[in-house]
């Protein structure tokens, strides 16, 4: 090789050597504005929490205060609500059920008080017209059943019907425990294991469970327990088309199923403040819409303060981690940290 081939070469590489230490360090400046944002909002965000974000199958920002670390368990309420409309779409990929089958042909009860006409979608969307209870009145309600039959027993026999089956967006508990119910009965399973046999266990999610706390029944609509990392693993399945190691957990086609709008806001009769204005998928909220209205990011805040999210534009899945209850203060506090981190990865 000739001196100057050489002498070229080793510029080449210089360049190439000085553009990866420049990438690294404007990758990990990057965050900078997110962490700053994220001292100066302590208040709002309470002393525990983590910050997580994933893209391209890895983490790459990962931030703790307080008692609290991407390992932490804690109750994450209605973010077990995404998780429970997956399990339903695994048995919809294997073609057991239907999203528009009468829950009636699992659960002939319904026909014998009316509600014949109820789908799983319909349980899937909070569109069953069954009268909810939310708050404070739900939680005392739960404490009364043993077993999820017994609940769905009592949702079918005791409660009436407020409105039309699809017509009406009520926010609460019944629907996906009905849906949960329809799977154990298909099953011949209880919940808690299909939950661990066809999502967590596959996807490595060890700390998560809907098991039994308290005395109190397994609740699908929101009584799971989980970790920044475990809900993560989650959400990267669904970022990788259902993928996990080469198995198919979840068809892409159920996951686009779940992640189209559902529910108008139109039909929207009650929802959460922290949600009111978004539209509705399977268990999930489309948080956006780009200007031709496909969707482009979904997510399913709880109560207790956690916000997972999927960002289908910029493909990556955050997750806001905390134990401080979610008011609209912070849901301002989120969405501006959305913001931030989808700066950050222009």
């Amino acid at each position: 090789m000739s001196f100057l081939k050489k002498r070229f070469c080793m510029k080449v590489s210089l360049i190439a050597v000085f553009m990866l230490l420049f990438q690294g360090s404007y990758s990990q400046n990057n965050f900078g504005e997110l962490a700053s944002f994220i001292d100066q909002h302590k208040k709002e965000l309470g002393s525990d929490f983590t910050v997580q974000i994933n893209k391209d199958g890895k983490t790459i920002y990962n931030q703790s205060t307080g008692d609290f670390n991407d390992k932490t368990i804690a109750p994450i309420a209605s973010c077990s609500k995404w998780l429970t409309a997956a399990l339903v779409m695994t048995f919809v990929d294997e073609g057991k059920i239907s999203l528009d089958d009468p829950v009636s042909k699992y659960l002939p009860l319904l026909t014998s008080y009316g509600k014949g006409y109820i789908t799983i979608r319909h349980c899937l969307t909070h569109t069953t017209g069954i009268q909810t209870e939310n708050g404070l009145m739900s939680l005392l309600q739960r404490g009364k059943y043993k077993t999820l039959e017994e609940e769905v027993f009592s949702f079918v026999t005791k409660r009436d019907i407020q409105f039309n089956a699809g017509t009406t967006f009520w926010y609460g508990g019944i629907g996906l425990n009905i849906a949960g119910r329809v799977l154990e009965v298909i099953s011949k399973k209880t919940f808690e294991k299909l939950m661990q046999e066809r999502l967590l266990r596959p996807l490595g999610m060890r700390n998560t469970t809907f098991g039994k706390e308290e005395g109190r029944t397994v609740n699908p609509s929101g009584g799971a327990i989980s970790t920044a990392t475990d809900y993560m693993k989650f959400m990267q399945m669904l970022l990788d088309k259902g993928l996990v190691n080469g198995k198919q957990i979840l068809s892409g086609k159920s996951i686009a199923e779940m992640e189209s709008v559902q529910v108008p806001i139109a039909k929207m009769k009650y929802a959460p403040p922290t949600a009111s204005d978004y539209e509705y998928g399977l268990g999930l909220w489309i948080q956006e819409k780009d200007a031709n209205g496909n969707v482009t990011a979904v997510s399913c805040p709880g109560l207790f303060g956690t916000w997972p999210y999927i960002d289908r534009r910029k493909n990556y899945a955050a997750i806001f981690f905390v134990k401080k209850i979610l008011n609209e203060q912070k849901k301002d506090v989120y969405l501006e940290m959305k913001r931030i981190i989808d700066r950050a990865l222009l």
